[in-house]
């Protein structure tokens, strides 16, 4: 005795294997990456956020090869967009200064708390203020993939009490912290 099954049914048992698979296949990709979504800070200041920040740690990154004494400072420009000049001393301490100037732009809806950094037209980088002190003494910025991480003070030396703190919420915020480097400065 022959069975006979239609190309209709093989079909319709293949679409619903694949759509089986897929569906299985997504919940394991979603349920995998349990780190949390990092969120920013609510609200930003521009204008208290303006003015020099030193780099005090980081996720090393190629554009950075070679910085010591690495720094940003933030302007308002007239046109509403932020002035972004990063500077280091390449090589050593005492190194050559090397400075690249870029514009950020605030995302709307974001309490000033997400930009969009741009050294080279067209592309540009997401800059996130993910963790920022009251008084604006020190800033952590990041990129939603957590690629990136910077450690911001506005004095060269951050109290050891306050980075440990820092370090504490970079850990609960899934952040690998045998990346972080400390940044050299004078």
């Amino acid at each position: 005795m022959k069975i006979k099954i239609s190309n209709q049914k093989i079909f319709k048992f293949c679409i619903i294997f694949i759509s089986i698979f897929l569906l299985i296949f997504i919940v394991m990709a979603l349920t995998i990456n349990n780190t949390p979504i990092l969120q920013t800070v609510p609200k930003v200041d521009l204008k208290k956020y303006s003015g020099k920040w030193y780099e005090i740690a980081s996720y090393p990154q190629r554009f950075e090869k070679g910085c010591y004494c690495t720094t940003a400072e933030y302007t308002i420009s007239e046109k509403g967009y932020v002035i972004v000049e990063n500077s280091c001393n390449k090589d050593s301490v005492n190194g050559r200064l090397s400075s690249i100037k870029g514009k950020a732009f605030v995302e709307e809806n974001s309490g000033n708390a997400k930009l969009k950094v741009q050294f080279f037209w067209p592309f540009k980088g997401k800059y996130w203020i993910i963790d920022l002190a009251e008084d604006y003494s020190y800033a952590v910025v990041s990129h939603p993939n957590k690629k990136y991480l910077w450690i911001l003070s506005r004095t060269p030396k951050m109290d050891d009490t306050v980075y440990q703190k820092i370090i504490s919420r970079l850990n609960e915020k899934g952040f690998d912290l045998t990346k972080i480097q400390i940044t050299k400065q004078l």
